[in-house]
């Protein structure tokens, strides 16, 4: 059975981050696509082609998605709540990717660089204004971007963390979308109290 174009991205999107990229074959993933070991070359040019089209695939509309969402709210807190509840949900139900961006995080590579350019940044730049009124009025503490960026997306990537979730509350392991809505909502919530904590009076 020959598999559509979506179902073979799928599958390299889940064996890049299964394995990582180096260890991930153009053999291997010839086997798990059930196809000739010349495939990725003749298809894609090469296994760096064929990843860089795997994250194409992994993020399509993602940024239209959260630009549309922001664009219903002009309050700053609830722009970067909205914005981070929609990172984390993305994370949880997209826990692949997760993984391959965590993975790919601790590597200085040209991949980071393409990570960056089609996805970190962007959701950077979406939401710096936000953060930068946040910190001029004393709703965040001023620290090196760097320092937000761990704080804010660090959890997110937590996500993808199941085997370890499961041990920890095996009562409360995650099965289906709503839970991981769940699980992605009360996680949000709790980094927003101690990064944006509900200002005096309300």
């Amino acid at each position: 059975m020959q598999l559509d174009e979506r179902e073979i991205l799928h599958r390299g999107l889940d064996t890049f981050a299964e394995l990582g990229y180096d260890a991930t074959t153009v053999r291997e993933l010839a086997r798990r696509l059930g196809v000739s070991h010349n495939f990725i070359n003749d298809r894609y040019g090469s296994k760096a082609s064929f990843w860089r089209a795997v994250v194409d695939f992994a993020l399509a509309d993602v940024q239209a998605e959260r630009d549309a969402l922001l664009s219903q709210y002009h309050d700053d807190d609830e722009r970067l709540r909205k914005a981070v509840g929609h990172l984390y949900r993305m994370a949880a139900n997209e826990s692949q990717l997760s993984r391959l961006i965590a993975d790919e995080s601790t590597r200085d590579s040209d991949r980071l660089d393409y990570l960056h350019q089609r996805f970190i940044r962007p959701f950077w730049d979406s939401i710096t204004p936000t953060v930068t009124a946040l910190i001029d009025v004393g709703r965040i503490p001023r620290v090196a971007p760097h320092i937000l960026y761990f704080a804010i997306v660090g959890p997110a990537l937590a996500l993808t963390q199941n085997p370890i979730a499961d041990r920890l509350d095996p009562a409360a392991a995650p099965t289906g979308s709503r839970d991981r809505d769940y699980t992605a909502d009360a996680l949000s919530a709790v980094v927003l109290h101690g990064l944006l904590p509900p200002a005096p009076g309300t």
